[in-house]
């Protein structure tokens, strides 16, 4: 059985190339990437380093790993942005290759999507990222990855 070449694939070998601007940082799983479209400030992706089908593709040590990065990815963008809560998601029907979103929720959202899931936005509509426009926060959100390097 042959495996995809999904997006999730591209960019973690552009990540791994120094070529991906919207890496934050690499923490021990993956890389920690702004999302291309930051339809809410600070959303953000963990991508496994290797690529794998799915979480359930990893042993336990590599889920552990995966899965702690991935709520310390969350706390950062928790601690930097002012989000009140974050939402996570792990899907892969589109991109079938394990990814995490980090989707930050604040009280300020409109009131109609302030509730709902994160879909319910146009996120075609959102910002694409520029390094000029969010390169400050990337930069905050990997010092406060390193902040918390140990945790």
């Amino acid at each position: 059985m042959s495996t995809a070449i999904t997006a999730i694939h591209r960019q973690v070998e552009a990540a791994r190339a120094a070529r991906e601007p919207r890496v934050i940082a690499r923490l021990e799983s993956g890389w920690a990437v702004m999302g291309e479209r930051q339809f809410l400030r600070g959303y953000a992706l963990l991508l496994p380093d290797p690529v794998v089908p799915s979480l359930n593709a990893l042993d336990g040590a590599g889920r552990t790993r995966f899965l702690l990065d991935l709520a310390r990815l969350g706390d950062a963008v928790l601690a930097v942005t002012g989000a009140v809560r974050i939402n996570y998601a792990i899907l892969g029907n589109l991109e079938p290759a394990l990814h995490a979103h980090v989707i930050p929720r604040y009280a300020d959202e409109p009131e109609q999507l302030r509730t709902a899931h994160p879909w319910a936005y146009d996120w075609q509509a959102g910002a694409l990222f520029d390094p000029g426009a969010h390169g400050d926060l990337a930069a905050r959100l990997r010092r406060e990855l390193g902040r918390c390097a140990g945790a």
